[in-house]
């Protein structure tokens, strides 16, 4: 389903015209609600950066929202994945900056001085030279009200229909039976999307962290 596509389902069940911005927002909050309730790979990337050395302090990319995973890449190419731990934790057992070395634990530090709206990660012990980190994180990818499509249009459009349909009947105050019904379908395709991205795709995975739920069929 395109975004196009979208729209008009979206018009045709409301039998009302809402203006495009209107719209954009249904599918936009649908999109923020699904995203926060089902980790399926379209929210994964991956990136690289290095860090300075004697500078325990690492930049998160602009787009980030959580850590699926952090490593550090020796000279000789092997990773050596880190640990995520409190920033207290990080501070008492290397009290000093200058205890330096391989970072063997990660901490979400909080927002960059400089850029406010962005966050850091702090490192422990302080890097002792510039290593490569790899990070593969979590991040909104680009709405279908934007890119036209989207891995959810293209694979999963129920959820994305019913959950912006969610949407416009509670903004417009749909009839009660309406909204139940909405409800139900949207909570119906997020079971199966759930039984994807947080269960059959989870069966094999390393990390025993990830969110994972049982595989009914």
């Amino acid at each position: 389903m395109t975004y196009s596509e979208l729209v008009t389902q979206i018009q045709n069940y409301m039998e009302t015209t809402f203006t495009t911005a209107i719209v954009n927002n249904f599918i936009k909050q649908a999109e923020q609600r699904i995203y926060n309730s089902v980790q399926i790979p379209s929210l994964r990337r991956n990136v690289t950066g290095t860090t300075t050395s004697n500078n325990k302090y690492l930049q998160c990319p602009s787009d980030f929202l959580s850590v699926y995973s952090m490593a550090a890449v020796k000279a000789n190419g092997e990773y050596e994945y880190l640990l995520n731990k409190d920033v207290n934790y990080i501070r008492q057992v290397y009290p000093s900056p200058s205890t330096t070395g391989l970072p063997k634990y990660y901490g979400i530090f909080g927002p960059d001085y400089s850029l406010p709206r962005e966050l850091t990660f702090i490192l422990g012990p302080t890097p002792d030279a510039a290593y490569t980190i790899e990070l593969h994180y979590f991040y909104y990818p680009e709405s279908i009200v934007t890119a036209g499509q989207s891995w959810l249009g293209d694979n999963f459009d129920s959820v994305l229909l019913y959950g912006s349909l969610r949407e416009a009947y509670l903004l417009n105050k749909g009839e009660q039976d309406l909204v139940a019904n909405v409800e139900a379908k949207y909570a119906e395709a997020m079971a199966l999307l759930k039984q994807l991205g947080d269960g059959k795709e989870r069966q094999d995975a390393y990390r025993s962290g990830q969110a994972r739920v049982p595989v009914t069929s």
